[in-house]
């Protein structure tokens, strides 16, 4: 659960962000840990945290807005002058290296069980899954989340990554899918057009396998088929 607060912090007026953690697996204890490694501008300030016996988190408010709230319709694709900008700042953080643990494991790295598959008729997708898993990927330092709602922009320019509770060494590509599916909702990223954009953004300094991030992008799909109305679903 996330609050929106405002106090005095050190004599100051502070508009901050206080994130308590309800459940296992919302853990503080590793982004407090991961935040302390490290010393970006984009990162929020940390001002107060406990890890025990109720694990918060306490972080200065940081400027920007979503690119929900900055491309509305995105009629026009008025998203395609942040996207490479957007691939380019996940592969400036997957080439940081610091000592982590490897990421807690998550359902969305494993393929659902066959009666999902066959409840929405998916399986030509079960099929594709199933042949085409990739081997020896890439593992790197991964943010985990790094999807639009953890994002905030301003000025045409990444102001700040929020949520980084489930960073770690992970694998590469899953964390690229993971940044550009489209969620129920999103009014952006609609169009492989938007994704390649975003790769684009990525190659300027970091290799990866495009193999490999479309399996993990079928993957997601596979998982996240099941929310939204009949119209996201095609």
């Amino acid at each position: 659960d996330v609050f929106h607060v405002e106090g005095l912090w050190k004599g100051q007026r502070c508009r901050a962000y206080l994130k308590v953690q309800r459940q296992t697996g919302a853990d503080i204890k590793r982004e407090v840990e991961v935040l302390a490694r490290l010393s970006r501008k984009n990162t929020p300030e940390v001002l107060e945290w406990s890890v025990a016996p109720t694990c918060w988190l306490l972080t200065k408010e940081a400027p920007g807005e979503r690119l929900s709230t900055i491309l509305g319709a995105n009629e026009a694709l008025e998203s395609m002058n942040y996207l490479p900008q957007y691939g380019y700042e996940l592969a400036v953080l997957h080439s940081l290296d610091i000592e982590v643990p490897a990421v807690e494991d998550r359902r969305f790295f494993h393929l659902p069980q066959e009666e999902h598959f066959l409840k929405w008729q998916l399986e030509d997708a079960a099929r594709y899954l199933k042949n085409h898993k990739p081997e020896g990927e890439s593992r790197t330092f991964v943010h985990g989340d790094f999807h639009y709602a953890n994002l905030l922009w301003e000025e045409g320019q990444l102001s700040a990554i929020l949520d980084w509770e489930l960073a770690g060494r992970g694998i590469r590509e899953f964390d690229m899918a993971w940044a550009v599916f489209r969620r129920p909702g999103q009014r952006f990223l609609g169009t492989w057009r938007e994704v390649e954009a975003f790769l684009s953004g990525y190659a300027q300094t970091q290799t990866f396998s495009k193999r490999a991030f479309c399996w993990y992008y079928v993957l997601i799909a596979a998982w996240f088929f099941p929310m939204g109305d009949e119209k996201e679903r095609g």
